[in-house]
């Protein structure tokens, strides 16, 4: 190989080629630099002239002719003008086919491509210094890629490896690797630059990004001491102008009396005027007498009717001080260590369709360390992920913890796959998007109790309360003869027992101003007792036939016994005085609960959901699905005007239903379809807006979120 050739790299397996029994030889091609100029860079036109005939892109730029030979543009100029004799045309040097001349002249004529793009070509080649052997000085180096190593065949008597090692290696020319290696460095050396100058510029847009910001905080600042100063020289020009007034009232004041006496001086001198002259007594006494008339009339004039005091205070002590007070506090500068870039989103829970859910930020500073403040500007968007479509965009609602934590509350309308994207000061976190799937099913949040007549176990429970107060929740055990009391996590506080609970017959609890209150179907009694299980009062009716739930409405007072052997609710005040009755026969069909609204409506649920007012007016009916949908059982109305109800469908299916007490529609379903209900019965919410259901068939209780 010369020391100018061009060099083609091409692998290849022949035997006589190999270094080694296990080592691949790379051939190499050269082809002389000065043939390939000549036969592929050079007009053959003008190749013998004076110039060195190689092509350029000025005069000597290369031609394409429609025979696809390639001419360069100044022999093209020569040869028309000799050859067209007003023709249009010429014909090839090389090949002497008729060359028709273009409207625009010879230099109309296209480029040769191909020409062009191998002087690109060779412009960017460099000629390459080919490693020799100091040794073995016309010995060209060879590199091995496997091992890493450059040797010579000679000095290592052809193999560079322990025969031993069976793997195989690759040989290519020590050159060729140098242009490889070169290649990869350039390339490694570009990407590195190409990813420092995009954190140059995210430092500039940083930069720049802070400058504005301290304009704007400059600006601000300008702003609120502007406005100060004006209220401030407002009030100045107010006291200025109350000074002028007060002077100008003393001083026309004075001034009149001013005159006045200036006017009196002037009438006595007058009167004084020829005195020494006047010889007859009458006059003189006349004039005495007037003058004494005058001399009293001064003495009113002797002090001014107004006086020079005129004053401007400040309670200095006291006003500067509170002004003092109100500049320490007025404004605060604020920064942020935050990097966001190292700040972690997390989803604390599965995520059900229509449940309010959260994502909680961690911010972090520089160096991890997790900060204790707060303050960020935070955006966060929540997206559905759905294939093939652009995404779906829903609102969320961020709260800043104060603590460098925030968390980020949104609802999921519907099942599927959801991200939601997190920035901090206009600035990606670690996790985003954070992705996540939302799910359909609502599973029970925690379970309770087992069949039996232990602490922990139920036997037939059929109803459940709240209270309000302090979340503190009792179950209707009926089996058991008892109410079993829970704490708001469910862990057990205490059992109830009283007479009221006996017979196992008990279907209706609820909360009143002094304890619990409860109805007995079998003996027909209503027992409100203490927490204790002491009874407070006891009563009944003889109209009871079947009563099965009741319910208390602490705004009145009043005490709701649903009656399906009368197919009515009784309405007894806190005595147990009867009031009135809601329905009559046909009303209702079998009624399974009834609950008192936020303002003293009244819900009754049998195979439909019926509202009336709290005399017992009919206002209509809620929800109905029609005939064959199944029967509710247990209901419930939290503040918000949300209605839940547990339903068991004629195939067995059961459920809670979340409606809209104002808008009439279901807002979603409870399928517990990972912990079946069966036979749900009683149910009742809690503040945070969690529902505990009474699974009858299970002999447990299950707590759900709803909302």
């Amino acid at each position: 190989m010369t020391m100018d050739g061009l060099r083609l790299a091409i692998q290849t397996r022949l035997g006589e080629r190999m270094v080694s029994m296990n080592s691949t030889l790379v051939e190499t091609v050269s082809i002389n630099y000065e043939d390939f100029n000549e036969s592929f860079l050079t007009c053959g036109t003008c190749l013998y002239r004076i110039w060195n005939g190689m092509y350029d892109g000025q005069e000597h730029t290369p031609k394409l002719l429609q025979c696809s030979h390639t001419v360069c543009l100044h022999c093209l100029t020569r040869i028309a003008a000799s050859q067209t004799r007003d023709t249009g045309s010429f014909r090839c040097p090389i090949c002497r086919e008729l060359i028709n001349i273009p409207r625009g002249g010879v230099s109309a004529l296209p480029p040769s491509f191909l020409v062009n793009q191998l002087l690109d070509l060779m412009s960017r080649q460099r000629r390459e210094v080919i490693p020799k052997c100091s040794v073995h000085i016309n010995q060209e180096l060879l590199f091995c890629e496997t091992c890493d190593t450059v040797f010579c065949t000679l000095c290592t008597g052809g193999s560079h490896n322990d025969a031993a090692n069976s793997c195989e290696h690759t040989i290519i020319p020590f050159s060729i690797a140098i242009k490889r290696m070169s290649e990869i460095l350039l390339y490694k050396a570009n990407d590195c630059i190409s990813k420092l100058t995009q954190a140059q510029e995210g430092v500039s847009s940083e930069l720049s990004k802070l400058v504005l910001a301290k304009e704007s905080c400059l600006e601000k600042i300008d702003d609120t001491f502007q406005q100060m100063q004006t209220l401030i020289d407002q009030r100045k020009q107010e006291l200025i102008e109350n000074v002028n007034t007060m002077y100008t009232d003393k001083k026309r004041v004075l001034e009149e009396q001013h005159s006045l006496i200036e006017n009196e001086k002037n009438k006595v001198e007058q009167e004084c005027q020829g005195l020494q002259y006047q010889v007859e007594v009458r006059n003189i006494t006349q004039r005495i007498e007037i003058l004494s008339e005058k001399l009293d009339s001064t003495l009113a004039l002797g002090e001014p009717r107004e006086n020079s005091f005129l004053t401007c205070n400040f309670n200095l002590n006291d006003s500067l001080e509170q002004i003092q007070q109100h500049l320490s506090v007025l404004g605060k500068v604020r920064t942020s260590t935050t990097f966001p870039s190292l700040c972690t989103a997390k989803l604390e829970e599965n995520v059900v369709a229509g449940i309010e859910n959260f994502v909680t930020l961690t911010t972090v500073d520089y160096h991890g360390n997790v900060r204790k403040t707060g303050g960020d500007p935070i955006q966060a968007e929540l997206q559905l992920v759905t294939p093939g479509e652009s995404s779906q965009t829903f609102p969320v609602r961020v709260v800043d913890c104060d603590d460098g934590t925030y968390k980020t509350y949104f609802r999921a309308p519907k099942a599927g796959r959801y991200g939601i994207q997190i920035s901090v000061i206009d600035r990606p976190i670690k996790d985003n998007p954070l992705y996540f799937d939302v799910s359909e099913h609502n599973n029970p949040v925690c379970i309770y109790g087992t069949k039996g007549s232990g602490k922990d176990e139920f036997m037939q429970p059929v109803a459940v309360a709240v209270d309000e107060r302090d979340q503190t929740i009792y179950v209707l055990d009926t089996g058991n003869s008892r109410i079993k009391v829970l704490n708001e996590n469910l862990e057990f506080l205490k059992h109830i027992t009283n007479e009221g609970l006996l017979g196992r017959s008990c279907t209706g609890i609820d909360v009143s101003n002094d304890g619990v209150i409860v109805v007995n179907w079998r003996t027909k009694y209503i027992t409100e007792m203490t927490n204790n299980g002491e009874t407070i009062k006891s009563f009944t009716n003889n109209a009871f036939q079947e009563p099965i739930d009741l319910a208390v409405d602490k705004n009145y007072g009043h005490i709701l016994v649903a009656d399906n052997g009368m197919s009515c609710v009784f309405v007894f005040d806190a005595d147990g005085k009867i009031l009135f009755q809601v329905g009559k026969k046909g009303t209702f069909s079998l009624i399974s609960s009834v609950a008192v609204g936020p303002l003293g409506e009244i819900i009754v649920a049998d195979s439909r959901v019926q509202m009336f007012s709290a005399k017992g007016d009919f206002m209509e009916v809620v929800y109905d699905e029609g005939k064959g949908k199944g029967r509710y059982g247990g209901v419930s109305v939290d503040a918000d005007n949300k209605i839940l109800l547990t339903k068991t469908e004629q195939k067995g299916r059961s459920y809670v239903q979340l409606l809209s007490l104002t808008e009439h529609s279901l807002n979603q379903c409870i399928d517990s379809y990972d912990a079946k209900l069966k036979r749900p019965s009683g149910l009742a919410v809690t503040n945070d807006n969690h529902v505990i259901v009474v699974d009858l068939g299970n002999n447990c209780i299950k707590k759900y979120r709803y909302w």
